[in-house]
């Protein structure tokens, strides 16, 4: 009697399953390979990154950071070159207006028949700050206090600057002078502390004919004082 079995034999298919893995890469293999590729991928573009940023980025910044020092030492530099600058018109200004002085003063000393003492008088006169010599009733009727006078009273913080001298002729206790101003009440600020001064009398101002300069175009005053001189 002949048996015929018709199941599949166990042991023949482990031995077909063998096969197959053997023939085959496992899942296993697999995995590893790809993690690996990946691993160096990675490792490539931190390779990538770090050149750029040692090759290329930071250069950059150092060349970045270089500039925007020289820029703010450079913005320093210019703030004080423009300080100097300011000072040093004001320095010209006044060098001007010094020059001004003594040129007036110069051709002051420069006329004739005039005493030591009017000139210096004169020059107190045109210096800022500096008041005529007066007597003590003067000083009283020039004040804001009691026995005050309005008409002798002149303006404390009234600058000189605004006038210059351009001749003074004294003759025979007469005198006459000559020069600009800026502005008409200038012309009455002088002749104000002429006529408070103890070496003036009976100071008379003309008034002043506004007048232009010729290279210049500024407008001026040019104005005439006459009086007396007490030697």
């Amino acid at each position: 009697m002949i048996k015929i079995n018709l199941l599949p034999q166990k042991k023949g298919a482990k031995r077909g399953a063998a096969t197959i893995r053997g023939g085959r890469p496992s899942m296993s293999s697999l995995d590893t390979t790809g993690q690996t590729q990946f691993m160096a991928g990675v490792a490539a573009l931190i390779a990538a990154g770090a050149i750029v940023f040692f090759v290329v980025h930071r250069p950059m910044m150092k060349e970045r950071k270089d500039l925007e020092d020289t820029n703010n030492r450079l913005r320093v530099e210019n703030a004080t070159k423009r300080t100097a600058l300011k000072d040093f018109e004001n320095l010209k200004k006044l060098v001007a207006a010094a020059q001004e002085r003594s040129d007036s003063i110069e051709k002051l000393v420069k006329a004739k028949a005039v005493p030591a003492n009017l000139l210096h008088e004169l020059g107190e006169i045109l210096t800022p700050g500096h008041l005529p010599a007066m007597s003590a009733d003067m000083a009283k009727r020039i004040s804001d206090g009691p026995g005050g006078d309005p008409n002798k009273r002149f303006q404390l913080d009234w600058d000189p600057k605004h006038v210059w001298i351009t001749s003074f002729i004294e003759k025979d206790g007469a005198f006459t002078l000559k020069g600009g101003a800026q502005s008409d009440p200038d012309v009455t600020q002088l002749a104000k502390r002429l006529q408070a001064s103890v070496y003036f009398m009976d100071v008379t101002p003309k008034g002043g004919v506004r007048m232009s300069d010729r290279e210049t175009g500024q407008q001026y005053y040019d104005f005439t004082i006459t009086g007396k001189v007490v030697y």
